[in-house]
């Protein structure tokens, strides 16, 4: 955690004189260290990671984090709707942005099936309203799929069936607490101690250290810790539902499929353009310079491209949580799909609606300024 932060406050810090190798494009491989923009780059993969672990380790149902009954008052069921579309955009954020990635990276690939398997998908889902995708995996996938008791099993471990999808949980156990502060203390104090004693190793270098002594350590408390910190609830068939683990119902499950695959699409062009706006002379020159062709990705073609995706990114990040709101079309329960409801009991449109419209803002005003923060760390600096 505090090494995660220290990346994180890092971003956009003047750099320390590094030894050159020369001038022009050498300048962008030498300069790799912390303060960078590469580790913004991991430092968006450590987010993903992180909300990623997030999802995983919550037990959700569509509305665990808030829950409801016919009893409460209007404002109960509109937090409901809040804390679901919140929910379904931050899974779907995540997914798309990882799915983005793969599209945009394959369709620069030199294998020809890949990139034209890449290009055929980003090209479909692109050019379909995605009303229509949304429908397609709820009334064309989901529904089509087996019951409950003939759903369709992975290693005993992850269920599909009409219901939606049945996942492992962990259940945190009180030791948690007491392991996350250890490691957390030993992620600020192991690279202390290698600044002390090894100020001669690298960065790369310090990283991987550090993430050994922390792999090496959570074993450790795991071991010796009377109870484990985390204790793994896998899903069982019951007479007529599933007991224990993670639901997402189905839903949950083709909105968010719905939204990653039609953002997903548009996010790997934005990638594929980022990549391609690098000229080729910067490519050409870094093999010059005898770097590989993953050190040239990583050191002279991320930096620059990064500039020039998170504008667009954060365009994408907006589009889908505002296309959140066609969660009415199959059923599950959000913000708009509440507050429709709240509309039809109460008759109190105009104040509805403005509040509606409020919640939106808020979210997309929150979205935009994480990301305009994380493009004013990566931009470069003029004089």
């Amino acid at each position: 955690m505090g090494l995660f932060v220290q990346w994180i406050l890092c971003l956009g810090q003047p750099q320390q004189a590094v030894p050159s190798w020369g001038t022009g494009l050498a300048s962008w491989a030498s300069s790799f260290n912390l303060k960078s923009p590469m580790p913004t780059l991991l430092g968006l993969v450590a987010l993903v990671v992180t909300a990623g672990l997030f999802w995983w380790l919550a037990p959700i149902s569509p509305i665990a984090f808030a829950p409801y009954s016919p009893a409460n008052s209007y404002q109960t069921a509109f937090l409901v709707g809040v804390v679901n579309t919140i929910w379904l955009s931050s899974i779907s954020i995540v997914l798309a942005t990882v799915m983005g990635l793969l599209l945009g990276i394959a369709r620069l690939s030199t294998n020809w099936l890949a990139r034209n398997l890449a290009a055929i998908v980003t090209e479909i889902f692109r050019n379909i309203p995605v009303l229509l995708i949304v429908i397609f995996w709820y009334q064309g996938v989901m529904l089509t799929l087996p019951g409950v008791r003939d759903s369709i099993s992975f290693f005993d471990i992850l269920f599909v069936s009409q219901r939606g999808v049945n996942l492992p949980s962990v259940v945190p156990s009180l030791w948690l607490l007491p392991t996350v502060i250890i490691l957390g203390v030993a992620s600020w104090g192991i690279p202390q101690v290698l600044q002390q004693r090894r100020p001669d190793i690298g960065e790369i270098s310090r990283i991987l250290w550090v993430g050994m002594g922390l792999v090496l350590l959570a074993i450790g408390c795991w071991i010796l810790m009377p109870n484990p910190p985390l204790v793994l609830d896998l899903p069982v068939l019951d007479r007529f539902n599933f007991r224990g683990g993670t639901q997402f119902s189905a839903e949950f499950t083709a909105l968010m499929l719905g939204l990653v695959t039609y953002t997903g699409c548009y996010i790997a062009e934005v990638v594929r353009g980022a990549f391609l706006s690098v000229a080729r002379g910067q490519w050409e020159a870094s093999r010059a310079l005898g770097l590989s062709e993953m050190n040239t990705f990583r050191l002279v073609v991320v930096p620059q491209a990064l500039r020039i995706m998170i504008p667009s990114l954060n365009t994408q990040y907006l589009t889908l949580i505002k296309n959140s709101s066609l969660a009415i079309a199959v059923g599950f329960s959000d913000l708009f799909n509440i507050s429709s409801t709240i509309i039809n009991q109460s008759g109190r449109s105009v104040e509805m609606f403005a509040i509606i419209m409020t919640a939106y803002l808020a979210m997309n005003l929150l979205v935009s300024y994480g990301m305009n923060w994380l493009n004013g760390r990566v931009k470069l600096v003029e004089r």
